[in-house]
C-alpha cells in the first residue's frame, strides 16, 4: 500500500523481511470524547436510587447518568458518560444540585480522564457531621453522589478496582472462618453483616475493623496493620 509523505524525513530504519510490520493504516478516524462531540438523539442511561437519612434529605434521590458509544461497532468502541441528573422531591437542596449537574456534565463532555471527580467530591465534608449509610461512614450527601458515580464508572470500565490476591484472599477467608466460630452469638451490625464492636476501616471507609491475634483487619477488603 502506497503511502505519501507529507513530512520533512528526519530519520529512517530498513526492515528486514522477518521483522513484524506495523500497522500504517490511519487513526484520524478514531473519535475521541470531546466538548464539540453532538449529543446523539439517543443515549444509554442508567439510574441509581439514593436513600439517606431523614436528618440529610428526607426524600430519596435520583441519580441518573447517560452514555455516549463512541466509535460504535469498531475495535476502538468505547461508552463514555456524557451528562447526569438528579432528581428529588426535596426543593432544599434545589440549587446546589442543578449547579452541581451542570459542571459534572461539562466536565463529562470535556473528555479526558473524568475519574478524578471521584475523590473531589467524596472529600467534601458537611459541617454538621456526617452519617452512617448501609455500614459505611459517609461524609456529606455531596461525597455520597461521588459514590455513585465511582459506581457507575467502574461498571462501564473507566475505573479499575484493585483486587486481592491469592495470598490476600487466604489471609482475609482465614480470619472470617475465625472470626465466624468465635463471634457466632455476637449481634450483626444492621444491614453491613460486620460485628457491632468492629471499628472504622480508613482504607474503605466500612465499619468492618477488628483486632485479631494481635492485628487489626478489615473484614471487608482485607487490610491489615501487619501486612
Amino acid at each position: 500500500m502506497a503511502k505519501k509523505i507529507d513530512k520533512k524525513i528526519v530519520a529512517y530504519k530498513v526492515k528486514t523481511r522477518d521483522e513484524p510490520q506495523e500497522d500504517l493504516s490511519p487513526q484520524d478516524d478514531v473519535v475521541h470524547m470531546h466538548e464539540t462531540v453532538l449529543r446523539p438523539e439517543r443515549l444509554m442511561g442508567t439510574t441509581y436510587k439514593l436513600k439517606t437519612p431523614e436528618h440529610v434529605s428526607e426524600h430519596s434521590l435520583f441519580i441518573t447518568i447517560n452514555d455516549i458509544i463512541l466509535n460504535e461497532g469498531t475495535v476502538h468502541e468505547t461508552r463514555r458518560p456524557f451528562e447526569i441528573f438528579i432528581n428529588s422531591k426535596s426543593l432544599e437542596h434545589y440549587q446546589w444540585i442543578v449547579a452541581l449537574t451542570r459542571i459534572i456534565s461539562a466536565v463529562f463532555r470535556k473528555g479526558g480522564d473524568v475519574t478524578f471527580l471521584v475523590e473531589e467530591l467524596r472529600s467534601v465534608f458537611d459541617p454538621k457531621g456526617g452519617y452512617w449509610n448501609k455500614g459505611k461512614y459517609v461524609p456529606s450527601l455531596i461525597a455520597e453522589i461521588g459514590n455513585v458515580i465511582e459506581t457507575h464508572l467502574t461498571e462501564i470500565g473507566m475505573i479499575k478496582l484493585p483486587g486481592l490476591d491469592e495470598h490476600q484472599q487466604a489471609f482475609l477467608a482465614e480470619k472470617q472462618a475465625e472470626l465466624q466460630v468465635q463471634q457466632q452469638a455476637e449481634e450483626q451490625q444492621a444491614g453491613g453483616g460486620f460485628p457491632a464492636s468492629a471499628a472504622l476501616c480508613y482504607k474503605c471507609r466500612t465499619k468492618a475493623l477488628v483486632q485479631k491475634d494481635g492485628c487489626m483487619t478489615c473484614l471487608n477488603c482485607g487490610d491489615s496493620k501487619c501486612g
